[in-house]
């Protein structure tokens, strides 16, 4: 069964930490590229980040350097902490496998709002 499950987000200060948790199912996990992703209102889905099984990561310009991914590949979870939190950076957050197409499955991702 195919499972994808953010959870984290919420309210954040400009210049404030959030931590999103994804669990993943293993039909998805063994894909081994595993990716967040944001949509914020009136835009399109865009990629954030990425991790490889051997723990290669991948950032957005606009989030590298604030923004760290990992996983725990035993459990099946992938994380985004995210520092340094900008007005921006609000939209709804989603993990999935990297690349995953709009056609596919996609969990019900987890809203992150930073506003002062």
């Amino acid at each position: 069964q195919v499972q994808l499950v953010e959870s984290g987000g919420g309210l954040a200060l400009p210049g404030g930490s959030l931590r999103l948790s994804c669990a993943a199912s293993g039909s998805i996990f063994r894909f081994f590229v595993m990716g967040w992703y944001r949509q914020a209102p009136g835009k399109e889905r865009d990629f954030v980040a990425r991790i490889t099984s051997d723990g290669t990561t991948t950032y957005a310009g606009s989030v590298k350097g604030r923004f760290t991914i990992s996983a725990d590949n035993v459990k099946n979870m992938v994380f985004l902490q995210m520092n340094s939190l900008k007005p921006e950076d609000t939209a709804v957050y989603y993990c999935n496998k990297y690349p995953a197409s709009n056609w596919e499955f996609w969990g019900q991702g987890t809203q992150v709002t930073v506003s002062s």
